[in-house]
């Protein structure tokens, strides 16, 4: 009896050791996923201080300020409104597919695994929402009221990025249809690119941009940017800071059961967006260097921005030989799309962001449905035996997408122009909107000559 007793104690006991060692290795991987996410979030938010130099590199001297005050104050208003409205659109219970309607205003205060999950995919988003927003500053700078930009920022990560978001990320009708975009070449890049192309073409060019002559033909001016080391620096830190856009996409830290959306992915998810990257760089310095006769610095550096938005929707289901290639083809897109749109659209994009941006997400996003390979995630591409099926729901997702960014982008910038005016005045605009909006220059002590 005594040695019945004696088991059945050492059972129960190792029944305990045993529950207990699987609850730990479950609150483990917990804490792993949550720690990777929140280091991903972190690297993604270094991004706003390189997109701030980026933008500061690219335009004049007389708008640095202006432009560092938009990219802080953008994540600022982004980051309340987000968690207000933007995260109830975009994670709440959906609605037809079509809108998130639940989880406004939220953050539970208990600190359980639960309350846990919310925040740490909270942060994890509003800097992607910060990301979509930012984009447009570059795109209308150096003629855009300050008031007005801070307006149309919050809106953004309020409504329009959220909502196209539930369609793709929150169980909306694109997700139902199949739709990859791993971390967001359509979701973030795309939505900014066309909120950025709208609002360029709303506010109008700068002045002396665009001159008509004589004989009727338009000349193009070109506003060379003033600081290419902090484009350089800022294109740095975005290369830095994607390796979390990127690899913190998949969610968790932990292996799980494999496939894209597992810790494995991580690795992969790095290298190929490590060499899209290069290959855009590279491909943009050989294509302007043919084309301009001269290897051309601020092309060089978009290229690289190219090539990273064109991996961040095929990042996880893609070779590294197909993601260089992805990169090379961004490369020179990208010179091809700046040339277009200031050429021969006439639409003044100082940065080029439009470009970067927008064509390139469309093409990141085009290239899952050509180069996609991982079947157990049910993503087979055009090369890989998979027909035109995914390539025909990715083409959806982005006409989809498309039209609801850009028509509400257009109507919102429409309706501002015309309620408390868009565009600074003509002299505010030879001045600088550093004095004119801030009443502080960035180089105190300079004198800053103007090419305009």
């Amino acid at each position: 009896m005594r040695k019945k007793l004696f088991v059945l104690a050492i059972l129960l006991l190792s029944a305990g050791v045993f529950l207990s060692a699987e609850e730990s290795i479950e609150t483990l991987s917990f804490s792993l996923d949550v720690v990777w996410l929140f280091i991903g979030a972190i690297l993604v938010f270094i991004m706003q201080a390189g997109f701030a130099l980026v933008e500061t590199g690219l335009t004049r001297a007389k708008n640095a300020t202006n432009i560092t005050m938009k990219n802080v104050m953008d994540f600022c208003f982004g980051a309340i409104v987000y968690w207000a409205i933007g995260w109830g659109f975009m994670y709440g219970d959906d609605v037809a597919g079509l809108i998130g309607a639940s989880q406004f205003f939220n953050g539970p205060m208990e600190l359980d695994m639960e309350a846990g999950g919310f925040y740490k995919s909270w942060f994890f988003q509003v800097v992607f929402a910060a990301t979509a927003a930012t984009i447009v500053s570059g795109a209308m700078a150096e003629r855009t009221q300050f008031k007005s930009y801070l307006i149309y920022t919050a809106f953004i990560s309020a409504v329009i990025y959220p909502i196209s978001g539930h369609w793709v990320w929150g169980g909306g009708w694109l997700a139902n249809l199949g739709f990859h975009d791993f971390a967001g070449s359509t979701v973030v890049h795309s939505v900014g690119g066309w909120a950025a192309l709208m609002g360029a073409m709303v506010v109008g060019p700068r002045l002396g941009k665009y001159i008509k002559g004589a004989d009727g033909q338009i000349s193009v001016k070109a506003f060379p940017g003033h600081n290419i080391p902090y484009a350089a620096l800022g294109v740095l830190l975005l290369f830095f800071g994607w390796f979390g856009f990127n690899g913190a996409s998949t969610g968790i830290a932990t292996v799980g059961e494999g496939g894209i959306w597992s810790g494995l992915a991580i690795a992969r998810v790095s290298v190929t967006t490590c060499l899209a990257a290069a290959a855009g760089a590279a491909a943009a310095l050989i294509f302007s260097w043919v084309w301009f006769k001269k290897p051309d610095a601020s092309m060089t550096l978009n290229g690289l921005l190219a090539g990273l938005v064109g991996i961040t929707a095929p990042c996880a289901v893609v070779s590294p030989g197909a993601a260089i290639i992805i990169g090379l083809i961004a490369g020179v897109l990208v010179v091809l799309s700046v040339e277009f749109i200031d050429k021969v659209l006439k639409i003044d994009d100082p940065v080029g962001a439009s470009s970067v941006h927008l064509s390139c997400g469309i093409w990141g996003t085009l290239a899952v449905g050509i180069w996609g390979n991982a079947p157990d995630d049910g993503v087979v591409g055009l090369l890989h035996g998979g027909g035109f099926t995914q390539l025909g729901i990715q083409i959806i997702g982005i006409l989809g997408v498309g039209a609801w960014a850009a028509l509400v982008s257009l109507i919102l910038f429409l309706a501002i122009k015309a309620i408390t005016g868009l565009r600074v005045s003509p002299k505010t605009e030879m001045i600088g909107l550093d004095l004119s909006e801030h009443k502080a220059e960035a180089y105190t002590g300079f004198q800053i000559f103007s090419n305009m």
